[in-house]
């Protein structure tokens, strides 16, 4: 017997200190979409379509939301941080399925400028930045929820 119980100092240290971890991924995550972004237009000149910029806006404020609930520790920065995140998956998952068909090209929003069903960048013949979108809102989702249950054991 460990003598360990819910209430004693060793469970409870566990808790802020995975809280902080899964707070600073999800940063890191948000931070190097954000950096990625940034070079894919800037530096490599691809110009980003509506649904990008739409994404963009969800992702850019995380940078600075989530370290703020770092510096002092603040597990209730998820719930500033969630919805933005939710809100560009939706964005996200809606540009992905328009790349990959699923949803017509006629219900897209790209009417100016670059087209959102076009693949401007693509990684083994598969991954292509609405499928990396997707996959960093899906993560720092998952991270943010994660957080949220271990706070609130």
């Amino acid at each position: 017997m460990t003598g360990r119980t819910p209430s004693s100092p060793i469970a409870t240290e566990a808790k802020p200190e995975k809280a902080w971890m899964l707070i600073f991924l999800a940063w890191l995550i948000a931070a190097a979409s954000t950096l990625g972004a940034l070079f894919f237009s800037e530096v490599m000149k691809l110009a980003p379509c509506e649904l990008c910029w739409w994404q963009r806006i969800f992702m850019f404020p995380l940078v600075l939301i989530l370290p703020a609930g770092l510096f002092p520790l603040d597990p209730r920065v998820v719930r500033y941080a969630l919805p933005l995140a939710l809100a560009g998956w939706g964005f996200a998952v809606f540009h992905w399925l328009l790349v990959l068909g699923v949803i017509p090209e006629s219900i897209g929003p790209c009417v100016r400028g670059v087209p959102c069903s076009e693949v401007t960048f693509e990684w083994l013949g598969f991954i292509n930045l609405p499928l990396l979108s997707v996959l960093a809102f899906s993560f720092i989702i998952a991270l943010l929820a994660l957080t949220h249950i271990k706070v609130s054991k």
